[in-house]
């Protein structure tokens, strides 16, 4: 039986992450770290220990403890939090990727997950339809630390035969935790300020389009690439995943179909100039064909499922 360590168990991914393989693999076998306590579900249903995956000698003496098989590593200093501290972000994001690549060669540890971004991609890349392979030349802190750990987790694979596993994670829309830090909130910001006070004033401009993907779609495709064989991957530094592509205007007019006074102000911040070197439109095809990529929901259908929990998780608080 596998034993699989989730680190950062109490994020925006690995919130709802965690639950879905503890339904997987069993409660008992899916072990959740965080520096944070984490949601009351993932407490309730199993093993969970403060953690900070900085304490490498803590992070190595738990893998072997409890003989761990396979980890999540989920931890990050996400993209606007990262522009204000540059250097620690990018020794955070890669110290704790490395290490746990190193820490692979002597540990066996069947896979790796670590997350990447589509921040990944730059001003030079193509902005529609962005492919599986073309410039990535980022100009963000965090996305050059994403696409130095896709090099990274792609050398460890080739070298040393690390089974690492990657998505470029698009923007993630979630009711169970809010956002953290990233050019994206804004569309898990809406939201919360639509059913609070009918109103948002928007980070970006009303027309800048990003791709989004809902969270359920995300845990489902992480553990799609996670469970797809060995043999059918032919991309080990990190698969384009897509979502839909959205801006913030459609966002607005998607949600005044439940609540017609809603209204939305744009003030464009720091983010903007982020956000305008990404892509609009991610071309996923390469994961399709490997792994069978798939997603269930679009704009309309998203809405409905966060109106309905961000209400009732606002109503509870």
């Amino acid at each position: 039986m596998e034993k699989i360590l989730v680190i950062g168990a109490a994020g925006q991914i690995g919130s709802e992450l965690t639950m879905e393989i503890r339904n997987t693999y069993g409660n008992s076998n899916v072990y959740a770290t965080d520096i944070n306590t984490p949601p009351q579900d993932i407490l309730d249903s199993g093993p969970f220990q403060i953690l900070d995956v900085k304490d490498e000698k803590g992070v190595a003496e738990f893998i072997q403890k409890h003989k761990i098989t396979q980890v999540y590593q989920l931890a990050a200093i996400l993209s606007g939090n990262a522009e204000k501290i540059p250097v620690k972000a990018w020794d955070f994001n890669m110290k704790s990727l490395l290490f746990l690549l190193e820490l692979a060669k002597e540990v066996k540890l069947n896979k790796i997950f670590w997350p990447s971004s589509i921040a990944v991609f730059g001003p030079t890349s193509p902005r529609e339809d962005t492919p599986q392979y073309c410039t990535t030349e980022p100009n963000t802190v965090y996305g050059i630390s994403k696409l130095a750990g896709e090099r990274w987790a792609e050398y460890y694979y080739n070298r040393y035969g690390i089974d690492t596993r990657s998505l470029r994670y698009p923007g993630l829309i979630s009711y169970k935790t809010e956002a953290g830090g990233g050019t994206t909130d804004y569309a898990v910001e809406i939201y919360y300020e639509a059913i609070k006070q009918a109103k948002y004033e928007c980070f970006l401009s009303a027309e800048t389009s990003l791709p989004m993907m809902f969270m359920q779609d995300a845990i489902k495709a992480t553990v799609d690439l996670m469970e797809a064989p060995s043999s059918s991957l032919s991309v080990r530094s990190s698969y384009n995943v897509a979502g839909f592509s959205i801006n913030p205007s459609q966002f607005a007019a998607e949600i005044k179909n439940h609540i017609p006074d809603f209204e939305i102000s744009f003030k464009p911040d720091f983010r903007q100039k982020i956000a305008d070197s990404w892509p609009a439109s991610i071309d996923d095809s390469v994961a399709r064909r490997d792994w069978n990529l798939n997603y269930k929901y679009d704009l309309p259908t998203m809405t409905e499922v966060m109106l309905r929990e961000v209400g009732k998780k606002l109503a509870n608080s």
